[in-house]
């Protein structure tokens, strides 16, 4: 609050360079409640008054002079809130506002009846402009010892002007939906109310139930990758260790070209035993063929001697179809997928183990795991879409194939659905990318898109 030696140095001055002091105070004003402790305090300097209060229409009663946080409790904050209201209402003229000095004898009789209770024999009514057009803001109170003089009134009716446009400046725009949301005034006495489907909270609900109830299409994720539509596995056709590679990773290779060999040289070895066990039974069956010729007990012996010939004849012909096999070729025309040769040379492998696989480059689809979480009814000829690490901008299109009706255990423990999808349009990205892929199922309320995996995880604790 300023104090009255304060006060009086600032009277002392032109009344027009006050005024143009406290407008430009005003416009430099960062807060409302800089704004009106400046009004309620800092006016003084245009004509000194005992008591100030400033009251706003939908806000009550805003502050007093000489008082940072007023308690509007109080008695005298609750009159003079009452006070105010009735001169707001009074003086709808105001709108120009013009200045109004305060007849206490023409309040309402509870009024009039506190005035000298609270406050001196004069007092004032300065309506807060709004709008060009809009009703006041509200009302500033001035209680006077004496009465006002009339060369004060146009300095204070133009000062409420520029502390109005002040105050209008420092009003934030409403956000959208607090403007939404905000309280419909009553309808003025005579007018016609809205029809009830025209009310605002019947709107909003409208508005809300057609969103919840707007169909959008039901889509998951899953990790995808390209692969071969048709590829050849190559397996490792015997037992062994492999000795060398011919071909290297993504070389193209022909039908019967040789993609690597294991070690022959315990086939070999074997190959030849057997061979000399079949060249010693045929020898024996030969000589006893001639003893049996003059002795024909002999002959008892060749029948044995023919099983064991034709023994030793399977087995030769078995290791030698395996030192054949040791020799891997590729059973078609394409590339040659498969890890570092270093990493295979000099390892034993098992029979069926997979080595390699040779695939054609331009037969290439799309295949996803479709986790148990997100196993949703999609129908045949589902559209999916790859969307790859390398290029998340450009996506592969493809159409659903089949869904695996087994969950398959991935590396990293999770059960998903194994889903192979062909391409729409033939694709530059090589086999082996990976990235996210998109299935679309049918169309669903929004409602239902957004609730139906917070409902599946409830539902699971729910005996219901």
């Amino acid at each position: 609050m300023a104090s009255p030696e304060g006060a009086a140095s600032h009277g002392a001055g032109d009344p027009l360079v006050q005024l143009l002091d406290l407008a430009h105070q005003a416009r430099e004003a960062r807060s409302r409640d800089e704004l009106a402790f400046l009004l309620l305090n800092d006016s003084r300097r245009l004509l000194h008054y005992r008591q100030a209060a400033l009251w706003l229409d939908g806000a009550g009663l805003r502050g007093l002079s000489g008082v940072l946080e007023p308690d509007l409790n109080a008695p005298y904050a609750q009159w003079l809130r009452k006070l105010c209201a009735h001169l707001h209402g009074a003086n709808p003229a105001s709108a120009a506002a013009a200045v109004v000095a305060i007849d206490r004898h023409q309040l309402p009789p509870a009024l009039a009846a506190e005035w000298a209770d609270w406050l001196p024999g004069e007092g004032l009514w300065l309506p807060v402009p709004g709008d060009a057009g809009q009703p006041p803001l509200g009302g500033l109170v001035l209680a006077l010892d004496d009465p006002c003089p009339d060369a004060a009134l146009p300095l204070l009716q133009e000062w409420l002007h520029v502390w109005a446009h002040c105050w209008r400046s420092l009003d934030r725009p409403r956000a959208w939906w607090q403007a939404l949301l905000r309280h419909e005034p009553a309808p003025k006495s005579g007018a016609t109310p809205p029809v009830r489907w025209r009310r605002r909270p019947v709107l909003i609900g409208l508005a809300l139930l057609v969103l919840v109830l707007l169909p959008v299409r039901l889509t998951v994720l899953a990790p995808a990758e390209l692969v071969a539509a048709d590829a050849a596995v190559v397996r490792a056709p015997l037992d062994g260790v492999i000795e060398r590679f011919q071909v290297q990773p993504n070389q193209a290779v022909t039908r019967g070209q040789a993609l690597f060999n294991f070690d022959e040289a315990p086939i070999a070895s074997r190959l030849d035993v057997a061979r000399q066990a079949l060249a010693t039974a045929e020898m024996e069956y030969r000589q006893i063929a001639q003893i049996a010729l003059a002795d024909p007990r002999a002959k008892g012996q060749l029948a044995a001697v023919q099983g064991r010939i034709e023994e030793r004849r399977a087995e030769a012909a078995f290791l030698d179809d395996q030192f054949q096999r040791s020799r891997v070729a590729s059973p078609r025309d394409g590339i040659a997928i498969f890890d570092d040769p270093s990493e295979w040379e000099g390892r034993p492998v098992h029979t069926g183990e997979r080595i390699l696989r040779v695939v054609d480059p331009h037969q290439v689809e799309v295949e996803a795991w479709l986790p148990v979480g997100d196993a949703l009814p999609l129908p045949a000829g589902a559209e999916l879409k790859l969307y790859l690490a390398a290029t998340p901008l450009d996506p592969v299109t493809a159409t659903l194939r089949y869904i695996a009706h087994d969950a398959v255990q991935r590396p990293d423990g999770s059960y998903a659905y194994r889903v192979r999808a062909r391409l729409n349009a033939p694709t530059e990205h090589r086999i082996g990318l990976k990235g996210t892929g998109r299935l679309q199922a049918g169309w669903v309320p929004l409602a239902y898109w957004v609730l139906r995996r917070p409902l599946a995880i409830v539902r699971q604790y729910l005996a219901v």
